[in-house]
């Protein structure tokens, strides 16, 4: 398995980040079967503002706002990529590395659940979706966003 590192600016967008998940992203990148890149960090209410205007966020209340969550992107020959199944390689790196270092972790794939506690990301974002839907949610899925428990 070749071995992936964080690059200058992924470490300099974990600025203001929470050391406990700066050590599970850290942490995460030397266990991935899937390069990644930082894409934010911490963000200023005003970025967040901008960002709920546009659709992109649905809170005021992010995670992002204090430093407690992170956006990682999957990295193949050099380009982002959003495939799917990218972000389940990253978030499983991201679990061993929440689990080896006792930090409980939130992915975007299913908020409901710590990432911790949860085996199989593919089967539990699907069950995570169909309880959304069975009370008249539309599920957010949000793949690249992970956060402090």
């Amino acid at each position: 398995m070749e071995k992936f590192k964080l690059s200058k600016q992924s470490i300099s967008k974990l600025d203001g980040v929470h050391p406990e998940l700066v050590k599970v992203v850290h942490r995460a990148i030397e266990l991935t079967d899937c390069d990644f890149r930082v894409l934010e960090g911490v963000r200023t209410k005003e970025r967040q503002t901008r960002l709920v205007a546009a659709g992109a966020s649905k809170t005021m209340n992010s995670k992002h706002l204090t430093g407690h969550a992170v956006d990682l992107a999957a990295i193949i020959d050099g380009q982002v990529r959003w495939d799917w199944p990218l972000y389940h390689q990253i978030a499983q790196a991201m679990r061993a590395a929440a689990i080896e270092l006792s930090v409980g972790i939130i992915w975007g794939g299913v908020w409901d659940t710590p990432l911790n506690k949860i085996v199989d990301t593919e089967r539990e974002m699907a069950e995570y979706a169909a309880r959304m839907k069975a009370q008249g949610i539309k599920p957010l899925l949000d793949g690249p966003h992970f956060q402090l428990a």
